[in-house]
Formats: structure tokens, C-alpha cells, sequence
């Protein structure tokens, strides 16, 4: 495999989110602090409220003495402000503001408390499972840590899940009307100096270092849009973690092909089913099936599906029947699953008991 370039960091992790692959990864399961990469979490279940109709953008939510005190970046807020939903989001996204992080988990949860409860509830929901949360905002807290290989599965999720609010990392400026006029730009300098990036959230801590979880996203001729990620921790300034994030980005563009296999909903293989309604069963993947390998090495790919045999109805649309392995040269480099992209259902009992009795004499 390429040779990752030398990254000036504690840890860091590169992922092709389009392939769903590991590019690089150095100490990903180390335990870190996360500092105001905490915010990722946060707005997940942001999100999660907005998409699910518990809150709505529009809507104004009060400013509580607990989030006003906030120390460490803020937005500027103050009790006497009723703040609307989307203003509190780009205060948390743009100006990484611990005070509207807060008024967004107390409107959320009802109180921090139980908005963290929520948090640590939610890292078991996405497999999190190095990740411990004690506080919204990400603050220094004992037990309240993550890794990079978590940080990368949680900012996957969050932008696979919510497409329709990523928008909000790539704003560049904003601050809030009556706010301090300096207090206005967002903190990840990629998106100052590279088009193709669109997110996602920085954090800073004495304990932490400078630390970047950046996205990018560049067209290319055979897959269209690909997107990259990279979480790179403990860098030694605000400089130096974009400066690595960038490096580790333009390098998984050019040292990785991006190769699709397969369109979204398009069959890999449709196999004989058994005692089913349909005489088979269409496999494939409701995403792309899209493959990063080695620069140059696309001719060398093969596939190998993996299934049971036999199929015997019925099958879901959505179940899962087999995989589809993908090798070069004989090494697999990832194995992705197959499954029913259509319905099947059981056949009545005349077509059951005929298949049955093929079944057995074959």
C-alpha cells in the first residue's frame, strides 16, 4: 500500500468516505481528548431532534445563566436573548460557541445533564466504542475522551445521515446581530485556502493540542464526487493542523484511484431462490460500490461474491444474503455486504412442496 506522508501530529486518520475505506491511520485508538471536536456529537443529535421534528430551525430558544458563563470560545450570548435554533447551529459550527452549544443541549435535553446522558447513549447506537462524553461543549473533564478512529466514524455518520445540514460547516463567517464584529470567522483555515473543503470542526485545548477534523470533495471523471476525511490530533498550532490536514487530503487523492464496481440499486448477481413467489433474488448495495486502490492498480481488481446456497425464500428488501469481496492480486483489501435490493416472498404451500422435493433430490 502507499506510503502515508510524514503528519506532525499525536494521531490522525484518513478515510475515503465515498469507498468507505481506511487511506492511513496512525495510533487511531489512542485515547485523546477531544476538546471542541465534542461539537460533532452534539450536533448529531441536533440534527437528530430537527430531523425528527422535536425542535424546528425557526424556533427560539432561551439563554440560561449556565450557557451565558460559558468560558472558552463563545458567540456572545446573554439571558435576556430568545435565539432561534439555526443561529445557535452557526454559532456552534462557525464560532465553535460553548454558550450556544449549551442552549442547544438544554433546549434538546431539558438540561446538560441529560443531554449527555443522551451523547454517551448515542456512542453505542454508531459503535463508538473508545468514546466517553461529560460535557456538550468539550471542555477539560476527566473521563471525557474519544480517538480519531471514532471521531472519523462519528463525522461519517453525521454527514451520511444529516446531508441536508453539512451545509452549515462550510460557512466561513458569521456572527450573530449585536455580537462582537471580530468574533466572525471560522476556525478551519481549509476553507480559506482549499475550494474542495466544506467542513467540518476544529478544537483546542492546553491537553488536547490543535486539532482538525476536515472534509473534502473533488470530482472525478469515474465516481463523480469523492470525499475524503481526515481527523488529525494534537498538532502544534492552528497553522500546523491545517497545514497537515491538507497534506494528508491532496495525498489520499492522488496515491488512491477511486474505482466503482457497482451502481447504487444495481444488481451484483441474481441467484436462484427456493420455494419463493420470484425464481431469484437480486443482490447488490442501495450506495455505489465504490473501491479505493493504489494509484495505477485499477486493472488488477477482481471480485468474488460469498454467498449461501441455498437460497430459500423468503427475503426481505434490505436483508442481508452475502458479500461481495474485492481482491488485488489475491490480497482482500475489503469485503462490502449484499443484499436483497427487492422483496421475495415465500411461494404457497403447492410451490414450497415442489421446491422441497427438488431440493432434496438435487
Amino acid at each position: 500500500m502507499p506510503q502515508p506522508p510524514e503528519v506532525a501530529a499525536k494521531a490522525y486518520l484518513l478515510i475515503d468516505v465515498t469507498a468507505n475505506q481506511v487511506l492511513a491511520a496512525k495510533d487511531p485508538d489512542m485515547a485523546v481528548e477531544p476538546a471542541s471536536l465534542t461539537k460533532l456529537m452534539t450536533a448529531y443529535l441536533v440534527f437528530d431532534a430537527l430531523k425528527s421534528r422535536k425542535i424546528d430551525l425557526k424556533q427560539t430558544l432561551p439563554v440560561s445563566e449556565r450557557a451565558w458563563k460559558m468560558p472558552g470560545s463563545r458567540m456572545f450570548l446573554d439571558p435576556k436573548m430568545r435565539v432561534p435554533v439555526e443561529d445557535l447551529i452557526k454559532g456552534m459550527v462557525v464560532q465553535s460557541g460553548n454558550d450556544a452549544t449549551v442552549a442547544l443541549a438544554e433546549g434538546v435535553g431539558g438540561s446538560v445533564e441529560r443531554f449527555v446522558q443522551m451523547m454517551n447513549e448515542q456512542t453505542q447506537v454508531l459503535g463508538m466504542k473508545n468514546t466517553s462524553y461529560r460535557n456538550p461543549e468539550g471542555l477539560n473533564e476527566a473521563g471525557h475522551t474519544t480517538t480519531a478512529r471514532d471521531l472519523g466514524l462519528l463525522a461519517t455518520r453525521l454527514m451520511r445521515d444529516f446531508p441536508e445540514y453539512v451545509p452549515y460547516y462550510a460557512i466561513k463567517k458569521y456572527r450573530y446581530e449585536g455580537t462582537p464584529a471580530a468574533n466572525d470567522s471560522n476556525r478551519n483555515l481549509l476553507l480559506f485556502r482549499d475550494a474542495t473543503v466544506d467542513g467540518l470542526s476544529t478544537g483546542q485545548t492546553k491537553a488536547a493540542g490543535y486539532c482538525l477534523v476536515a472534509t473534502a470533495k473533488r470530482d472525478f471523471p469515474n465516481v463523480a464526487a469523492r470525499r475524503l476525511l481526515s481527523v488529525v490530533l494534537g498538532a502544534d498550532s492552528e497553522n500546523a493542523r491545517a497545514n497537515e490536514s491538507q497534506k494528508l487530503l491532496n495525498w489520499g487523492y492522488s496515491a488512491f484511484d477511486a474505482v466503482k464496481l457497482f451502481d447504487a440499486g444495481q444488481p451484483v448477481l441474481s441467484p436462484s431462490v427456493w420455494q419463493g413467489k420470484s425464481p431469484v433474488v437480486k443482490l447488490g448495495s442501495f450506495q455505489p460500490l465504490v473501491v479505493a486502490v493504489p494509484s495505477g492498480t485499477a486493472a488488477q481488481i477482481k471480485t468474488q461474491v460469498a454467498r449461501p446456497d441455498p437460497l430459500v425464500a423468503p427475503f426481505a428488501k434490505g436483508q442481508k444474503v452475502g458479500s461481495l469481496k474485492v481482491l488485488r492480486a489475491e490480497q482482500l483489501l475489503f469485503e462490502v455486504p449484499l443484499v436483497a435490493l427487492e422483496p421475495v416472498e415465500q411461494a404457497g404451500v403447492l410451490g414450497r412442496a415442489w421446491d422441497a422435493l427438488r431440493l432434496w433430490i438435487k
